[in-house]
């Protein structure tokens, strides 16, 4: 069960939120605040899974809102103003959903709070199926099967995926590396991530993917033929 609270200064937008959480089974709406210092107030007593907040009230904002949690809390921007789309993905929200939204649309965001919620709590034992990336003002779940090659550019990187549009997302390649799982990915160049079980063959240091060929890169030379006791 997700708990969750929400803020709002519009008393009418509250009530459509709750209207909306009553839907699901799984979602927990405990509380609703138009003042925020009392929905900080409660948090601090009583911490909850996922807020839902509006971005522009009288005396804070939801981003200074965000800021000043002292917890972990996946969080959920509603508001009228879509120019804030760009501070509220900064801070690792798990969707930005612009007024009036429906009730599609709001399951849409909800959908990608309850996967990220089941990604961050599964078992240690659990065999990782899927990541999650932040692209597009929004959480992203790739399956890991699915992923063809990571491209590296600067301060971003493409996330080539099969049968579907690539992503790119603000991130550099070490953070993805620790994304993904290290007995099924390898990096053999400064700007290339690979699946080690799409390749296919490697001559004269370049591997053969179904998709693309890469060239391995001299620095990581050595440890891709460690890696395959070349």
């Amino acid at each position: 069960m997700i708990k969750a609270i929400a803020i709002d200064d519009e008393p009418l937008a509250l009530k459509v939120i709750q209207s909306f959480c009553n839907n699901y089974e799984d979602i927990e709406l405990e509380k609703t605040f138009t003042q925020p210092s009392e929905a900080l107030k409660y948090l601090r007593k009583y911490p909850c899974d996922l807020v839902f907040i509006d971005i522009q009230m009288p005396s804070i904002t939801g981003i200074s809102f965000v800021k000043a949690l002292q917890q972990n809390t996946m969080v959920i921007f509603t508001t009228a103003y879509s120019e804030y789309a760009a501070e509220g993905f900064e801070l690792n929200a798990i969707d930005y959903i612009l007024k009036p939204f429906n009730q599609k649309r709001f399951e849409q965001a909800v959908n990608k709070a309850k996967e990220y919620y089941n990604y961050i709590h599964k078992k240690e034992s659990q065999i990782e199926k899927d990541i999650f990336i932040r692209a597009d003002y929004s959480l992203k779940k790739i399956p890991i099967a699915e992923i063809l090659f990571i491209e590296g550019l600067a301060d971003y990187l493409k996330v080539h995926i099969k049968d579907k549009k690539t992503i790119v997302a603000r991130m550099t390649m070490k953070e993805m590396m620790e994304k993904l799982p290290s007995n099924d990915f390898i990096r053999v160049h400064r700007s290339f991530i690979i699946p080690i079980n799409h390749i296919q063959a490697v001559k004269n240091q370049t591997i053969f993917l179904p998709e693309k060929q890469i060239s391995i890169g001299k620095t990581y030379v050595n440890d891709f033929n460690a890696r395959f006791k070349i």
